[in-house]
């Protein structure tokens, strides 16, 4: 359920897009709340600007969270975002351990007002294969935990 204190805080994300575009940036933004509220960082797509695919807002606050809050804090908090995270950011917030995100602009509309963003193709993936080579790497690893 979205809250009026949620919807203060996706607007801040909006702007946090928008202001990206006034910088000429991609126009997505994010913002990373304690459970009070509280801002604890904000990121825009910087893509072009860094040269770097995964320059995504919501990826960068993953990151964040993961070196800067301890695993309880982290679930204690929520990621404002305009538009809902794609396949690389939402496995990056789970890896995280953020406990809620909240978003504007779902994958399906965002499509409808920009075609090319749903235009990826699909990469072939064959596997599994040399199972028994494979396991031995993580296995070792995880024995040794």
């Amino acid at each position: 359920m979205i809250t009026i204190a949620d919807e203060a805080l996706l607007r801040r994300a909006i702007a946090v897009a928008a202001r990206a575009v006034e910088l000429g940036d991609a126009p997505y933004g994010s913002l990373l709340a304690a459970p009070d509220g509280t801002v604890l960082v904000e990121a825009h797509n910087t893509v072009r600007r860094d040269d770097d695919i995964t320059a995504h807002p919501e990826l960068k606050l993953a990151r964040w969270a993961a070196r800067e809050l301890s695993p309880e804090e982290a679930a204690g908090t929520t990621m404002y975002t305009s538009c809902q995270p794609c396949g690389m950011c939402a496995g990056a917030l789970v890896r995280s351990g953020l406990g809620r995100v909240v978003y504007a602009l779902a994958t399906e509309q965002l499509v409808e007002l920009n075609p090319e963003s749903g235009a990826w193709p699909v990469v072939q993936q064959d596997g599994p294969a040399l199972f028994e080579e494979a396991r031995r790497p993580i296995e070792t690893y995880y024995r040794s935990s």
